[in-house]
């Protein structure tokens, strides 16, 4: 007999059994307390995507910061530079979350993506027990036989005054079912726990964390700490690479530092030191 999915209805794309789907409301009395940063926390099992979603309700519904939206499938995924993803239903975190820091000075929000990708690498390595390492400026990455593999990133949009990042993770996804040759998962990658309930929660708790320390030192990077943080967890850094910018022009030299604005730092052939912002990378590559 074949399984019922979610909807009591057999067959189905809720059928697969190693997949249990996330429970939403034991999510909701774990992390939506008062006077922490999440108040409020919808589970959906299908959309689009869930930083287009809550950027609309943020300008519709003038949601309060700490909204998040979390999704067991999305249908129309979205990277940095508008680049497209999809991954099967249940099998990974597909969420966003709303943040106003109207206290830090704008000119420091650019960290935002950074600062999301130390707690995510953070809480995952806490509650998976799975190596983990950053790709700047927004890519997650681990290690599956003995190479390096991108397993999530990081997209931020502005939100009227305040910002979505969205954050997408692939938890479960085995290997027949990887987009591309070089995408890897917390499951290839040896996890101890696959279960997408703690691991959310640890997520949100350690993005809270360090979100509440960079607020408070007033978006200084070096003074919350998280500039020499994530400098210590960037693959990038050390390396010889070569950013792809805009009208087909490109810049190679070894990633020496991400400086105090969050950009990264290029010592070229020329013995100059370039900085590279996020905003200008097409692609980031190793030379």
């Amino acid at each position: 007999m074949t399984p019922p999915d979610a909807s009591g209805s057999p067959g189905g794309r809720w059928s697969d059994l190693d997949r249990p789907p996330l429970n939403g409301t034991a999510l909701r009395r774990a992390l939506v307390r008062e006077g922490g940063l999440w108040h409020r926390l919808d589970l959906v099992q299908r959309t689009g995507s869930t930083n287009s979603d809550l950027v609309a309700r943020a300008a519709d519904e003038d949601l309060a910061e700490g909204a998040v939206l979390v999704a067991e499938e999305q249908t129309a995924a979205r990277g940095r530079l508008d680049r497209r993803w999809t991954a099967p239903p249940r099998s990974g975190l597909f969420f966003s979350v709303l943040l106003r820091p109207t206290e830090v000075p704008v000119a420091r929000w650019g960290w935002l993506p950074l600062l999301t990708g130390v707690a995510v690498a953070t809480g995952l390595s806490r509650v998976a027990g799975v190596d983990t390492a950053l790709k700047w400026p927004n890519d997650l990455l681990v290690t599956v036989g003995g190479e390096e593999r991108k397993a999530g990133g990081i997209l931020a949009e502005r939100a009227g005054d305040g910002v979505v990042v969205g954050v997408g993770v692939n938890v479960g996804l085995r290997a027949d079912e990887l987009p591309v040759p070089q995408a890897g998962s917390l499951a290839l990658a040896g996890a101890a726990s696959t279960d997408r309930d703690p691991l959310l929660r640890g997520v949100l708790r350690s993005l809270e964390d360090w979100y509440g320390r960079w607020r408070s030192a007033g978006g200084d990077p070096a003074a919350s700490g998280l500039q020499e943080t994530y400098a210590a967890g960037c693959a990038t850094l050390g390396r010889v690479v070569r950013a792809e910018l805009p009208g087909d022009r490109s810049l190679v030299g070894e990633a020496v530092a991400v400086d105090g604005d969050g950009r990264l730092v290029l010592a070229t052939a020329a013995g100059v030191q370039e900085p590279v912002g996020a905003g200008d990378i097409v692609h980031l590559r190793p030379a």
